[in-house]
This record gives structure tokens, sequence and C-alpha cells, in this order.
């Protein structure tokens, strides 16, 4: 690659604009190569799209729950759904500036060079670099922005300002420092090196705009480049992990003290009974509460006595897993979020209903657990051994 003979274009992601600029600059130098910010799955759901073949696939939620994905799908959806909703508002699909680059690539016979890290690792470094405190954050701002008014939605030509650009970066820097520089300072890097990769001299180079100073930066300064192979790991960093920690303390506090009235020779019958019967009855409550079928419930109630040996098998889970089998979840249950306009709607939606019955168990059977258990079983017991 010659320095010299790169151009980078920073685009609006759902800008008809920049899908305007992207065509007449590859027209205009008829480049070797058009550098594209896609990873090869996003390419293919993209060729896909523009070739009229629409894929009904359904989601495994259990296979999720067993890979431990949820976060990851969680955060996925979300920004798919942001997105789109943009998308939908100023009438430009996502990605249209891509969809531009590739076709007028075609048309000056360019070659097309994938230069993004898989949309997958991304999300799950970036996961892996959160705060518990900083996932909430997201969280209420995804929430938040479900219920924005079209008032609250800024000019998306705004967003190519350098000005405005640098305030939109530098408050996600202040809200989630760690996601920051995965999601924007890794990537950098990552384009960048994808960049200096190519063989051929003449290239353009597709690129959020938020992205565009940062990649300069990096071509300029190669030797700032870390290592590709670290900007690829997925593996979470060892450190102390106090939350879980806590959460498992709790269930063996709960044992421990079982298993000592046991061996002080109290009667521990009535105490379990009860303790089965509180986390098992709320399990049951929540779960209907939150609109799940009866067998979901049931499956709820069997679970819960059980689940508290282990800090992240929770009866929420058991209960959204058997209403998964029940509610087939597909791809479009997320982008159909982007067109809630009732609560019906919102009532309607596999993906919600399942999470809400997982939350509304989850929840019901923590409040029974530190509101009616430990006061009216644990405490007790305890008060007998001492």
């Amino acid at each position: 690659m010659k320095r010299e003979c790169l151009t980078i274009i920073g685009t609006a992601h759902v800008s008809q604009d920049s899908v305007d600029e992207v065509k007449d600059a590859i027209y205009e130098q008829i480049p070797e190569v058009v550098a594209i910010e896609l990873d090869k799955g996003r390419y293919e759901r993209l060729m896909k799209e523009l070739s009229g073949i629409e894929e009904e696939e359904k989601i495994s939620v259990s296979h999720i729950i067993k890979e431990n994905k949820v976060g990851l799908f969680v955060a996925s959806g979300i920004l798919t759904y942001i997105q789109s909703k943009i998308g939908e508002d100023v009438d430009v699909k996502p990605g249209s500036e891509m969809i531009g680059a590739i076709e007028a690539a075609k048309d000056v016979d360019a070659r097309i060079a994938l230069i993004d890290r898989d949309i997958n690792i991304t999300l799950q470094r970036a996961l892996n670099e959160m705060s518990i405190w900083e996932k909430l954050k997201f969280m209420f701002s995804a929430i938040a922005s479900l219920f924005a008014s079209e008032d609250d939605l800024q000019d998306i030509e705004e967003l190519k300002k350098q000005d405005t650009l640098d305030e939109i970066m530098e408050y996600f820097k202040e809200v989630s420092p760690s996601a920051y520089k995965v999601l924007v300072k890794e990537r950098d890097a990552y384009l960048a090196n994808s960049i200096l990769n190519i063989e051929e001299d003449h290239i353009i180079a597709v690129v959020g705009a938020g992205h565009k100073e940062g990649i300069k930066q990096y071509l300029d300064n190669p030797e700032e480049l870390p290592p590709i192979e670290t900007l690829m790991n997925t593996e979470k960093k060892g450190s102390i992990p106090w939350f879980k920690i806590i959460l498992i303390a709790i269930p063996i506090s709960f044992a421990v003290t079982f298993f000592l009235a046991f061996m002080n020779g109290i009667d521990v019958g009535d105490s379990l009974l009860e303790y089965v019967l509180i986390r098992g009855g709320a399990a049951f409550i929540g779960s209907i509460a939150s609109g799940s079928k009866i067998q979901s419930a049931i499956v709820g109630f069997i679970a819960a006595p059980f689940t508290i040996v282990h800090p992240i098998i929770s009866s929420g889970w058991f209960s959204g897993l058997t209403e998964a089998k029940y509610r087939k979840v597909k791809k479009k249950d997320i982008t159909n979020l982007g067109k809630v306009a009732t609560l019906k709607d919102l009532w309607n939606n596999s993906i919600f209903r399942i999470l809400l019955v997982v939350i509304g168990t989850n929840l019901a059977v923590s409040l029974a657990t530190y509101l009616i258990i430990l006061p009216s079983v644990i405490i007790p017991l305890l008060s007998q051994i001492f």
C-alpha cells in the first residue's frame, strides 16, 4: 500500500449523502481496492439482502444460555435495534453506504477488501472489559433509547462534523471508557492494520466517521500498532470477581446454616419445607405474573429450591427456556422492536416475552429469598444454633 494513494472516506452509516459521496469517489478515482468496514459475516448478510434473500433463521435460546452468550446476544440486538431505528427515521437502510461501495467497486472492477474485526469478537471483548456498573448504564441507556421521541434524535449528517463527533465520543468515553477503548480505539488499530496489509497501491477505504482520525494516526505511526493477536483474544482478563464471590457466598451460607442446625440436633424439616414452598411459590407467581404459560411456571417452581446452589443458574432461566419452547424466536423479533407502537405490540414480541418471564421469575425469587426466607427461616435457625 502506498500511503499517498490511500483515500479514507468517513461516513455516517445511515446517510444518503454518505452513499453518494462513496460512489462518486470510487467512480472518479477508479481504485484497485475498495476497503470497507465490514467483517465476513456482515458482508454476507448484506449480499443476501441485496439479492432479495430473506432468512427466517430461528434463534436457539437454549444454545445462547449454554454457551454463556446471553450478554453478547442482548448487546448485539440492542445495537442492531438502535441503528435500524435511526435508519428508519431518516429513510436510509443501515449499511447503505457499504452496499453503494460494493456496487461501485464491482462497476470499476476493483477488489473488495473486508477490513473490520468480527462483530462477535468486538462485542465480547467490550463486555469483558466493562464493569458491572458500566453494563448497567449501557442497559439503562439502551432502554431509554426505546422510548426516545423523534425530537430527541440528532440530524444524522451532523455526526460527520468533527466537533459534534468529538462531543459524542467524549461522552461515550466518560460513560464507559472500557467499552470506548474496545469499540473505537481497538477497532481503529484493527482497521489500520488491515489496510496496511493490502498489497495493492491505490485504495479507497470506507469507514465510519468516528474511525477516520484514529486510523490516520496509526497509519502515520505504524510502530504504535498493537500486535493483531492481542486484538483477537476474547478470554477475560484475570481479576478478583467480587460480585461472583458474593453470589457464591450467599447460597453457601444458607447451606451451611441448614447443615449446622442439623448437626446441632435441630429439627430442620419444617424450615426446609418452608424454604422450598416460599422459593418455589415465588418462582411460580413471578412467572405467571410475567405472562408465562403454566408449564413455564411449574418448571420454575420445581427449579427454584435447587438453583440457589449455583450463582449462575437461576430459576428464571428454567422458566425462560420452557417459555422459549412455546414461543419460537426469530431474528426479525429484534428488528420488530423498532416497530413497536403500542404495549400490545411489545407484548406480542417473542424476545420481550421470554426475557420478561426470566426477569419476573428471578425478581420474585430474589425478593422472597431476602425478604421472607432470610428473616423467617435462616435467622431463626441461626439463633437456635448460637
